[in-house]
């Protein structure tokens, strides 16, 4: 989608009822491009790329969740043919249905999308482009604790939660970026594409940007909690959070149950979307992260003190659920003592 045209691209950033930070944060962006380089520099100003307005459904000075008043540039109506389309996070529980005020905003992007816009969401902001159905089978990625309630309410849509920014749709023009600091790669994904790669490291340089090339994995809490009603399930949750490494914990929680084994595998699965093995697994690496986080203790008693007997079964199963070694996610999030200077 490079531009060839001399006219900067209209970008509409969507000033949703429920709309966060990052709404401001990439138009900052988007308008320094093909100039704050140059000023910085003693330059003349190049051409701009972008320009950002952001757009409510009416137009309106609106308050936003926190009290502040915000004044959109137009109303979505007043511009029928946007060339890029950015929906930012939104503040809202993922498991209930979009409010009715969003109607307007979804015939809006549909019909955008059918005359060429590009679309793209940030964090929760995928929420929003799910209820428009043009991810319908396509894969999509958003902040890791919403992809699950997310494609419950859209099964057609395959959910990459691991990834950072996943492209779909005709011409790549449906854009997902996974938690709110994706913002960094989409950002530089779009300058690269229309302005081209030499101002996406221009852009990076001037606002300290970086690509998250691990994807979210090293972020992610594995164990996110998934609403059910199934009281022998949850009885077994609650017991298995303290007992996990112990050896064989699925037996014992099956045999508390009062279940058979089979039916308790099959309603456990049903109720969490996860085997019971996997449910342990993912509570025996969540607490070695807490340890490695919070710890100097070595690796291998990390991993015996979470359930694991052979520490290389356990860096071979925390490497592929986080997606990094034990060390290197150490090595991540290792913060800095009080006084201490960060780099």
């Amino acid at each position: 989608m490079k531009s060839e045209a001399h006219e900067p691209l209209f970008t509409a950033v969507l000033a949703t009822p429920h709309v966060g930070a990052g709404a401001f944060i990439i138009m900052d962006a988007l308008a320094s491009v093909g100039s704050l380089w140059e000023y910085l520099h003693g330059e003349e100003p190049g051409r701009r790329y972008f320009l950002p307005r952001l757009l409510s459904v009416d137009g309106e000075p609106y308050s936003d969740l926190h009290g502040l008043v915000i004044q959109p540039h137009g109303a979505l109506g007043d511009y029928p043919e946007p060339d890029i389309i950015i929906i930012p996070e939104m503040l809202l529980d993922p498991w209930r249905p979009l409010p009715n005020s969003y109607a307007p905003i979804i015939d809006w992007i549909c019909s955008a999308y059918q005359r060429g816009a590009l679309v793209a969401s940030l964090c929760s902001g995928s929420m929003l482009l799910a209820e428009t159905g043009l991810l319908d089978g396509e894969e999509a990625t958003s902040h890791w604790a919403f992809c699950d309630a997310i494609a419950r309410r859209h099964p057609d849509i395959r959910f990459r939660k691991e990834r950072i920014l996943v492209h779909a749709g005709e011409g790549h023009r449906l854009i997902t970026a996974g938690g709110f600091s994706s913002w960094h790669d989409l950002l530089l994904y779009l300058i690269g594409r229309v302005a081209g790669p030499e101002e996406a490291r221009r852009t990076a340089k001037l606002f300290l940007l970086s690509w998250h090339d691990e994807g979210q994995l090293p972020f992610a809490a594995l164990t996110v909690g998934r609403r059910h009603e199934d009281n022998a399930v949850a009885a077994a949750q609650l017991w298995v959070a303290d007992n996990y490494a112990n050896p064989n914990p699925v037996a014992a929680m099956a045999a508390r149950s009062g279940l058979t084994e089979r039916n308790f595998l099959r309603r456990f699965k049903r109720a969490t979307g996860q085997s019971p093995m996997e449910y342990v697994r993912t509570l025996r690496i969540e607490e070695a992260k807490q340890l490695l986080e919070t710890t100097a203790m070595p690796v291998d008693d990390i991993a015996i003190e979470v359930g694991y007997v052979e520490p290389s079964a356990f860096r071979h199963v925390f490497r592929k659920l986080v997606g990094v070694t034990p060390s290197a996610y150490r090595r991540r999030h290792l913060w800095p003592a009080p006084g201490q200077q960060h780099a």
